[in-house]
């Protein structure tokens, strides 16, 4: 149901209510909302999440990344929560749309937090995302472009 690209971060489509319990039963102690609300009509709204995720005792923080592209903030707030959470050992779930944006939106945290272009590609790649659209960026974020 999650998709793991590394072992303290998994991604995945639009999340339900229901499916916080099963990240909670997993371990996962952050979750992490890059959709912004009224996307289309039927997504869960990101307070019923959050809502889900304090009954459950999971952190939740929203990172909304419109298709419109990503920012420095943006960026600069993944850091923030995978460093964060690092300190917590505790295991992530990045959500949006499809899983894309959360794992472009890690990918980019990566680069610029020191990773190599090619282990970040490779473990989207494993994980079943192409990063090709901004491997540019990745490449400019990690200094090796």
């Amino acid at each position: 149901m999650f998709t793991k690209l590394d072992d303290n971060i998994f991604v995945s489509p639009q999340i339900s209510v229901d499916q916080v319990k099963n990240a909670a039963d997993m371990g996962i102690t952050l979750i992490i909302n890059n959709r912004p609300d009224g996307e289309s009509a039927d997504q869960t709204k990101g307070d019923a999440i959050k809502r889900a995720a304090i009954k459950a005792e999971l952190d939740y923080i929203s990172i909304p990344i419109t298709h419109a592209g990503f920012s420095a903030p943006q960026v600069d707030a993944m850091i923030k929560a995978l460093e964060d959470n690092m300190e917590k050992d505790g295991k992530i779930l990045a959500y949006c749309r499809s899983g894309t944006r959360s794992t472009f939106l890690w990918s980019l945290a990566q680069a610029k937090m020191g990773e190599t272009p090619a282990e970040i590609v490779r473990l989207a790649g494993n994980a079943g995302y192409d990063t090709t659209p901004i491997r540019a960026l990745i490449d400019t974020l990690s200094g090796q472009d």
